[in-house]
């Protein structure tokens, strides 16, 4: 039944599916805890860059990012991120896109759970004589972040999912060989079936563990 799988690296291709997902995941949770500190800062000028970067990068289409990584960083400016090879090139690239994109949904995550930590928190912490730095470090984001660990899955899940975007600038992962499997093979339905039970394989047990986590790390009030 599953011959038509011979020949091709189905597992290799998903194996690039979870190192890009892994590595923008952690791109995406730093850069969007700094935007998200950004954004609650008592500086007007990092309230605004937060702002302005949330609101721009979340109403740009992802393959757009995707596509301006490869043509306008690589080719035009000649950014290659330290890779010489075209293929090492194109995936830091990919992660590159992936992490500023998905940043933006992180950040508005991480400000929710800091708007669900009590004011009177806060201001204890500047009482003795924590500055907005320590109290966000020390006070803030630890409670903000077990309050967000379910948003936060379904920003992994999404982002699990827009890794097939990669594909658009030739990145061998998932979605790649399933549009290759296709143009060769006559299982199509097949071919699709296969590739929708890795993606939720992927996926199923990411979404169950962090809610499993959420409940047990949830703040009690």
């Amino acid at each position: 039944m599953f011959d038509f799988l011979q020949g091709y690296d189905v597992l290799g291709a998903f194996w690039m599916t979870v190192k890009l997902t892994v590595f923008s995941a952690v791109g995406s949770l730093v850069w969007g805890t700094l935007l998200a500190g950004m954004r609650v800062s008592p500086v007007p000028l990092m309230r605004w860059f937060g702002t302005v970067y949330v609101n721009i990068v979340r109403n740009i289409p992802l393959t757009v990012i995707i596509v301006f990584a490869s043509l306008g960083l690589a080719d035009i400016f000649g950014v290659t991120l330290g890779a010489s090879d075209f293929k090492i090139q194109g995936f830091r690239l990919a992660v590159l896109g992936l992490t500023g994109y998905t940043a933006a949904f992180v950040c508005e995550s991480i400000r929710a759970g800091i708007n669900t930590v009590p004011v009177g928190q806060a201001e204890a912490a500047r009482a003795i004589g924590l500055n907005f730095a320590q109290t966000l470090r020390l006070i803030v984001l630890p409670q903000a972040f077990r309050a967000v660990i379910s948003p936060l899955a379904n920003v992994l899940i999404a982002l699990t999912k827009n890794t097939t975007v990669a594909a658009a600038i030739g990145v061998a992962e998932a979605a790649a060989l399933m549009k290759t499997m296709i143009e060769n093979e006559a299982q199509t339905l097949a071919i699709g079936a296969v590739f929708a039970f890795g993606f939720v394989v992927l996926t199923l047990p990411t979404g169950l563990l962090l809610g499993w986590l959420s409940k047990r790390m949830a703040v009690k009030r």
